[in-house]
């Protein structure tokens, strides 16, 4: 691990500041993903600035019924948090989805939707990569590929992006702010994380030197809400495939859908289409069978990971009659 100087901030203003005066810098919560790079010689900072003294780590309700949450509390209290496992509790099924406990306890909301869209080419610098050196090449294309993007990759990267929390946060409309050396920004998460194109990487539309504040979410969509996620082993595993859906059901039609898939794309990837289809639709599992259909349409497997269309293609229409059945019980 290369030696880097370490700093702790005690304010937004002064971390801002501290990362401003050496562009090699980064921004230090948990550590649970950067710590990691660091070791592999991935991630090679001049200096760290720690932010976990810093007063964002309250989880507060807003004036309209929603949710801000502080950008450095934990997976752990954001998941535990009373209002949360009321009202979004796809968030809280995601969040304890995602790692151990361990890991939770330190692992932030704010670096959580910073951590690295990656693979194993990513985090072996033997090998090329174009996120790590741009240019270099995608070796995952025709190298190992099985839990790799089926949906809007491109030839220079097929990575997913890991995040369980992300998926939940992105059905739910969530918007991030943020501040900067010239004044605080918004963006929704929809919009946060960037298309992979030829840039891959170039992974969000936070500005350099931005530090993310707080998540804010809208009042809760619907009264149930379920995350899933299907994964190689029982625990501590990325998925190879999750659904984050919100459904609100009257009169046996779907009046209001919420759908996010992860583990298919390079970032959380919201389900426009099988939304278009859901809303105002009877709720079975014809309807739901034919929104998956339509969101899936786009997918273009690599030789090896095939079999991702007809898993999320089942756990979208698993998750979806779970809800609809819920709401005539």
């Amino acid at each position: 691990m290369k030696q880097f100087d370490y700093r702790r901030a005690h304010d937004v203003d002064g971390a801002l500041a501290l990362l401003a005066a050496d562009p090699d810098a980064r921004f230090l919560g948990g550590g649970t993903n950067l710590v990691d790079l660091m070791k592999t010689g991935v991630e090679r900072p001049a200096r760290l600035v720690d932010l976990r003294e810093l007063p964002l780590d309250r989880v507060e309700r807003t004036s309209d019924g929603g949710l801000r949450v502080g950008a450095t509390v934990t997976n752990s209290d954001l998941a535990a948090h009373p209002y949360v496992r009321r009202h979004y509790p796809a968030l809280t099924q995601a969040v304890l989805a995602g790692a151990s406990g361990q890991l939770r306890n330190m692992a932030t909301v704010g670096g959580n939707l910073l951590q690295r869209t990656r693979c194993g080419y990513f985090t072996d610098v033997s090998r090329p990569c174009n996120k790590r050196a741009p240019g270099s090449g995608c070796p995952a294309v025709s190298g190992e590929h099985h839990n790799h993007a089926v949906l809007g990759a491109s030839d220079h990267c097929v990575a997913v992006h890991p995040s369980d929390m992300g998926v939940a946060l992105t059905a739910f409309d969530a918007v991030v702010s943020y501040e900067t050396p010239d004044g605080p920004g918004r963006t929704p998460v929809t919009d946060f994380y960037l298309p992979v194109g030829d840039t891959p990487h170039r992974e969000t539309t936070l500005p350099p030197g931005a530090l993310i504040t707080h998540i804010t979410l809208p009042p809760a969509p619907a009264a149930r809400s379920r995350y899933r996620k299907v994964r190689e082993r029982a625990s501590y595993a990325f998925a190879i495939g999750s659904v984050a859906a919100a459904l609100t059901v009257e009169d046996g039609r779907v009046r209001e859908a919420r759908l996010a898939l992860g583990a298919v794309a390079s970032r959380p990837w919201r389900a426009r289409a099988a939304e278009a289809v859901l809303t105002g639709a009877p709720a079975d599992g014809t309807t739901f069978a034919a929104a998956a259909d339509a969101e899936l349409a786009a997918a273009r497997p690599l030789p090896r990971n095939g079999y991702k269309v007809p898993l999320m293609r089942n756990l979208v229409v698993s998750v979806l009659t779970e809800l609809a059945e819920g709401d005539a019980r």
